[in-house]
């Protein structure tokens, strides 16, 4: 089975919709913990991504201040 990878902007887009629902208070209880286990997997997949990109960032600034391009192993 293939996992299809969400882009960042769209999850995040996702958890604020999500937030937003659930700060409005109206929600039953299994709803609102459909809601927040919902949510923290959206959590932790923008963190993923930002942990990422924020790799890619270090690899392309390291080696002497100069600014060169390195394979990036992506899977952790």
């Amino acid at each position: 089975m293939v996992k299809k990878t969400v882009p960042f902007e769209e999850s995040l887009a996702e958890l604020e919709q999500l937030v937003e629902r659930m700060e409005q208070g109206n929600l039953g209880l299994e709803e609102s913990l459909k809601l927040f286990e919902r949510g923290v997997q959206l959590t932790r997949t923008c963190q993923k991504a930002l942990k990422e990109a924020e790799q890619k960032v270090q690899i392309l600034l390291e080696e002497n201040g100069e600014p060169t391009l390195q394979p990036f192993n992506d899977e952790t």
